[in-house]
């Protein structure tokens, strides 16, 4: 009798085995796989279309003082506009356009997907024309800037959350560096430094930046301009 039980619990177990292997493999089928987001293909390079509102900053020094060789002051409700401390002489700024636009590139060497990466921009701007008019002493004529243009080239770094596709993504930027300029008087240089961010779909994109220029010149002294451009720009990046 017990040989018999035992060869029944054997019978038992065999037939029990073979069937709990796939009751485990069904389980492990089940268990959560982790799901990884498509993440948007780099771009190497972005062609811009800015349009400029200028801003003057620090006038009465950069130029005026540079120009006139003694400290000038800014005036109000009055015909003119700024006049020397001794009062001798009266500057009227005829004209400052506050208009400019400018066309430029945006290269990143390693690409531009998610996080930080290196830039390289260059552009051809715009520089509003400027008139001033001397009333009293004042060792120059009526001082005027015309038809300016600069070409600048700068490197900075550039942060990417792009994303897939024609999803909505956003990126961020500050850029240094170094131009040329020419007008009808005269050339100069200048150095500066931009900042500023905007959203991305596809290809296409719309940013807004400020940029803060030193502009210098030599003729027909040695003198600065300062001018802050406000910059709504449109994007076609590859």
């Amino acid at each position: 009798m017990l040989i018999q039980t035992l060869s029944a619990m054997c019978l038992v177990a065999a037939l029990a085995g073979p069937e709990q292997a796939p009751a485990l493999s069904a389980a492990e089928g089940l268990q959560p796989q982790t799901y990884q987001a498509p993440k948007a293909r780099r771009h190497f390079i972005s062609i811009t279309f800015d349009k400029q509102f200028v801003q003057p900053y620090s006038f009465a020094k950069h130029p005026l003082e540079e120009l006139l060789g003694q400290p000038v002051e800014e005036v109000f409700l009055q015909s003119f506009d700024y006049r020397t401390r001794d009062q001798q002489t009266l500057i009227n700024v005829v004209e400052y356009g506050k208009r400019a636009t400018a066309i430029g590139a945006t290269v990143y060497p390693f690409g531009a997907s998610e996080g930080a990466t290196l830039a390289v921009r260059a552009s051809l701007e715009t520089i509003p024309t400027i008139r001033v008019a001397f009333s009293g002493p004042a060792p120059y004529p009526p001082y005027e800037l015309t038809n300016g243009r600069a070409t600048d080239f700068g490197v900075g770094i550039d942060m990417s959350d792009r994303a897939p596709g024609w999803g909505i993504g956003a990126h961020a930027f500050i850029i240094g560096g170094v131009g040329r300029i020419q007008t009808d008087q005269m050339k100069g240089t200048r150095y500066f430094g931009e900042g500023g961010g905007g959203v991305t779909s596809g290809p296409f994109g719309v940013d807004v930046s400020v940029k803060f220029t030193v502009n210098r010149f030599t003729t027909p002294v040695a003198h600065q301009i300062f001018m802050v451009p406000v910059s709504v720009r449109g994007t076609l990046t590859f």
